[in-house]
């Protein structure tokens, strides 16, 4: 169920001496506050749920929609499997690709509508093991607008390499024009997190043996049924002069040197709830404390 969310986030007060109104953030307790005792993770199963995959079959596979084939796009996969490269696992590995700008590479997702919340466990390697080498080399999480290619809006979460090894990027391209941000990760297998809470989504991750951090979150007005599902691409300097022209660049496979593959342990769904007096775009409102707990399983 969508939550609701309030109009009036801000505390009006009046300036001593000058009767001139202010608004201010609200103060850590009182209305508009969604506190840590009261915030609660999402809940599994339902609809969404049986959306959610271990990757136990390779029957699994089936559940799984190929952007390249539902929207008649080049197919930039080399490979793709359950259970046959990885045991217990979806195996990824992309060919020369990229997602940037107007710049698509392999997606593979499920329609699903309303808040929710995608929980994933990934490894991205080179191909042949340790950090992949060619720049903007990622795999990850994605949400994306349903037939937006000549008006790209989406958002991901992503692990790999950017134009230095061991990064994660959290990005959202609105309108053909990408924003990505950088932080720095080990590597290995890594938890991460993306979803969409009323007029916000948010990315979060989490490094083997690690805690849950908020990478990003942003303000969005995309429709109710989103294409969620898992995003990789490699080796954007085989683009050479097409990194300016997108549609030549999309037009074709381009021939290069991709270094990424990607393992899934599994991807589940959940639904997330917030009180209609929490605004999640305001951090006095909903902490990033709150909003783990929020958009995070419960014994994840």
């Amino acid at each position: 169920m969508r939550a609701r969310l309030a109009g009036m986030m801000a505390v009006v007060g009046v300036v001593s001496g000058c009767g001139t109104i202010t608004a201010a953030q609200p103060p850590l307790e009182g209305p508009g506050v969604l506190t840590l005792e009261k915030a609660q993770p999402p809940t599994p199963g339902g609809e969404v749920g049986g959306a959610s995959t271990e990757f136990a079959s390779a029957k699994d596979l089936s559940m799984w929609l190929k952007l390249s084939e539902k929207e008649k796009d080049v197919d930039r996969l080399a490979k793709m499997d359950v259970g046959k490269t990885a045991k217990g696992a979806m195996y990824l590995e992309p060919k020369t690709s990229a997602w940037f700008d107007g710049f698509r590479g392999p997606f593979v997702y499920q329609d699903l509508a309303g808040d929710i919340v995608m929980h994933a466990r990934v490894k991205v390697e080179g191909k042949s093991g340790g950090k992949p080498r060619r720049k903007f080399s990622l795999g990850g999480l994605m949400a994306r607008v349903p037939d937006s290619y000549d008006n790209a809006n989406w958002v991901s979460i992503t692990t790999g390499t950017t134009d230095r090894t061991g990064r994660l990027e959290s990005k959202y391209t609105r309108d053909g024009s990408s924003k990505p941000k950088e932080t720095a990760v080990k590597s290995g297998w890594t938890e991460l997190v993306l979803a969409r809470v009323g007029r916000v989504c948010a990315a979060l991750y989490k490094e083997e043996g690690g805690e849950w951090k908020v990478a990003d979150r942003w303000p969005t007005e995309f429709p109710e049924v989103l294409q969620w599902g898992l995003v990789a691409y490699t080796d954007w300097d085989s683009y050479y002069a097409l990194k300016k022209d997108h549609v030549k660049g999309n037009a074709k496979q381009v021939k290069g040197q991709p270094d990424l593959k990607m393992t899934v342990d599994y991807v589940r769904f959940l639904r997330p709830e917030l009180p209609d007096y929490a605004d999640p775009l305001n951090t006095a409102s909903v902490s990033d404390e709150v909003l783990i707990k929020v958009v995070t399983p419960a014994d994840a």
